[in-house]
């Protein structure tokens, strides 16, 4: 080989070490947190929502993942309020008990948690863990009021997807979800003065899913609480390491 190859090789060589030190040496872009509008997609159908990433969001680990479905005050397709209530408050006054992310869906003007809704809602939720590496052994469901109704309608329906549910001031069919539900670790909510939800509905499934052998449901009524038992749940910190702790 002649000096003159020899020295055009080491310069090619030397070209394509730079450009190997400076993909190495780039800095990887930063991940946005806080509260990201998305759209779910399935069928030619579609969802709003809002997903919570938190500050010290990396994608090195798995992340638990709460499923939120909020009332029927925040129906609509702004895909914005249903992230002002609820859980989002929680988070927003003590963003550091939710090392984790969650999932709020919007339900349309005139829809509610059912059928296509929950199917959006559930496809939102497989969106965010396939993209932000959501651990699948820490899925969480919970709601309030008309989500609450949808809580317990999805945790009866996919028994084995969740980790825990959380239904507040709701209530479902105890003796058509009962069975469905005797393995699931599970915490009620509601205030015994709500004059929008009768507090029966939960006693009514509580007592039903213990019958059927549950051993890990709990219920928590709070005392002179009307229907919005919501911001005393979700701003307990004991409430929200609770959930996080359990594991399918």
């Amino acid at each position: 080989m002649s000096f003159r190859s020899l020295s055009a090789r080491v310069h090619e060589l030397l070209i394509v070490a730079l450009v190997l030190l400076l993909a190495v040496a780039r800095p990887a872009a930063a991940v946005e947190t806080g509260f990201l509008n998305k759209k779910a997609q399935a069928g030619g159908d579609s969802l709003p929502y809002v997903v919570y990433m938190p500050r010290g969001y990396s994608s090195k680990q798995r992340w638990p993942v709460i499923l939120f479905l909020h009332g029927s005050g925040e129906r609509g397709d702004d895909g914005l309020a249903q992230s002002q209530v609820g859980i989002a408050t929680a988070i927003r006054l003590h963003a550091d008990r939710f090392p984790c992310l969650v999932v709020m869906p919007q339900a349309p003007i005139h829809g509610g948690w059912s059928g296509r809704s929950n199917q959006l809602a559930l496809q939102a939720l497989d969106d965010v863990v396939k993209k932000y590496h959501g651990d699948s052994s820490r899925l969480y469901l919970t709601g309030l009021s008309m989500g609450g109704f949808g809580s317990w309608q999805i945790a009866a329906a996919h028994t084995d997807r969740f980790a825990a549910v959380m239904p507040i001031c709701g209530g479902g069919e105890p003796g058509a979800m009962a069975a469905s539900l005797k393995a699931l670790p599970i915490w009620v909510f509601h205030g015994d003065a709500d004059p929008s939800v009768p507090v029966q509905r939960s006693r009514e499934m509580v007592e039903a899913i213990k019958a059927a052998g549950n051993p890990n449901i709990k219920y928590t009524e709070y005392p002179g609480v009307g229907h919005n038992a919501w911001d005393k749940a979700y701003g307990d910190a004991e409430v929200i390491a609770w959930l996080l702790a359990q594991r399918r």
